[in-house]
């Protein structure tokens, strides 16, 4: 290994022992303390065996993992209470880091687009012309994202020097992606057409959007694994950050403002005159995929030619990247971490998913609820933007324990809201009471979100980070 990939070794190491924000109290969660002892044998073994440092990544982690000695049971070694530094805002950031954030936005950005249409706009464009079973068999589009763990290792191990480690990928599949939605564009009205005729063409229709989905995930791995080197050390923080706006302005986008400007009665109250109604909306789903397929087009062209990735000289295979996730696995505090995952949301996971469905049932209008829908929106995407800020000053993990406690709360006060409907209908202030429920729920729930995405950051490894990050993630 060069001396320059060894430093970045070392700089990594450096980077998740700064990252266990839960040494400085115990008992904050298995997830902080066991991710503590961890770095902290990791980085006992490099003091104990600095011959280490001159191996591949793989062996350096089968070195490790595979020593008599590695425990996981070690003195947690104290950390300065300052190791948080200062908070920092965008333009605080240096320039490089500027750019490089606002390059994550965009990507994730794009990422939502055909998201926001796969999980929203298309089954509900479908919902009237086609029976349950079949928006059922279309529900199947969405699996590759579940599913994404499963070949993330090829994403990082599979890449041309000569282009870049992430760029191998993001610009192959974001030009399919563009073709894929300029293809889409021309057909997607016959292709919905016979799906409302023949429930059997459904198939055919959901495999299309499946395989748009899966180069969306696939585009997400490389994104995820190029975030933490991307931006410093410092500032990974910013990492979730870029991708909470980013995804959520784009399945904002996709879901929620392409259906207000496809709907006709919404264009012809608020943009044609009241003597010219028109039959269709602003927006039609087939130039809305026209469009977006270019913009992916000039975007990827863009990226091609005006960005430069660092050279990344590590040439671990797809086999070793497996074993290493694998020995992951293995890790007991990685499988106390994904328990936390698997039963976090038990607790508040009927609020996400019934409470705005049990306010139409009990009489809240459509429009209505659009309405507080708006306004989460921009509260989302602020709210991600100082979530980032508060993650370099408090450990993120300690930040996510509090917005538990506080989304729990906020599900018992969506219960009450539920329970209190009145009896004529919402009026103006019961609609308020709605409007604050929501930004709670989403203030709470963006929290959790930002706050673990910083922590995986922070504690993944770059050489193999689209792995990393998919494993903690998903």
């Amino acid at each position: 290994m060069s001396k320059r990939a060894s430093r970045s070794k070392n700089r990594a190491s450096v980077q998740r022992q700064g990252s266990t924000d839960s040494l400085r109290e115990k008992g904050n969660g298995h997830a902080d303390t066991t991710s503590a002892n961890m770095n902290g044998i990791v980085l006992e073994h490099r003091r104990k065996h600095n011959s280490i440092d001159g191996t591949s990544p793989s062996s350096q982690a089968a070195s490790l993992m595979g020593s008599s000695t590695f425990s996981l049971d070690d003195e947690i070694p104290a950390l300065n209470q300052d190791e948080e530094g200062p908070s920092k805002g965008f333009f605080e950031l240096s320039k490089k880091d500027q750019r490089n954030f606002l390059l994550l936005v965009l990507l994730y950005f794009l990422q939502g687009i055909p998201m926001g249409l796969a999980h929203g706009s298309v089954p509900f464009l479908l919902k009237n012309a086609v029976s349950y079973s079949a928006i059922g068999v279309f529900s199947l589009a969405a699996y590759p994202y579940s599913l994404k763990l499963l070949w993330s290792p090829i994403v990082d191990a599979v890449w041309s020097p000569s282009v870049g480690r992430r760029k191998s990928w993001i610009l192959p599949i974001q030009t399919i992606s563009g073709f894929s939605m300029i293809w889409l564009g021309k057909h997607i009205n016959g292709m919905m057409r016979d799906a409302s005729e023949n429930e059997g063409a459904v198939w055919n229709f959901t495999w299309w959007w499946f395989a748009l989905v899966f180069l969306c995930a696939t585009q997400d791995i490389a994104v995820d694994g190029w975030a933490l080197t991307l931006l410093s050390k410092e500032n990974l923080a910013y990492a979730s950050t870029a991708q909470t706006v980013g995804l959520t302005a784009g399945q904002f986008l996709s879901y929620t403002v392409f259906l207000a400007f496809n709907s006709k009665d919404f264009a012809n109250k608020w943009f044609r005159p009241l003597n010219a109604p028109g039959e269709t909306g602003l927006m039609e789903l087939d130039s809305y995929l026209t469009f977006w397929g270019w913009a992916y087009l000039v975007v990827t062209f863009g990226l091609a030619f005006m960005k430069r990735e660092d050279r990344d000289k590590n040439t671990d295979g797809i086999m070793e990247v497996y074993r290493i996730m694998w020995n992951i696995l293995k890790l007991k505090n990685i499988q106390s971490f994904i328990i936390i995952h698997l039963i976090a949301k038990i607790g508040f996971q009927a609020n996400d998913a019934v409470t705005s469905l049990k306010l139409l049932d009990k009489g809240l209008k459509q429009e209505q609820l659009s309405l507080v829908i708006l306004i989460d929106f921009p509260v989302e995407v602020f709210l991600g933007y100082y979530i980032g800020k508060w993650c370099q000053s408090y450990p993120p993990m300690h930040i996510w324990c509090w917005s538990f406690i506080g989304r729990l709360v906020a599900a018992g006060f969506a219960q009450f809201v539920v329970s209190i409907f009145p009896a004529g209908g919402a009026g103006a202030s019961f609609l308020l009471l709605v409007i604050a429920e929501h930004v709670l729920s989403t203030f709470m729930n963006t929290v959790m979100f930002v706050a673990v995405s910083a922590f995986h950051a922070k504690i993944s490894d770059p050489v193999i980070g689209g792995t990393y990050m998919t494993l903690l993630a998903t």
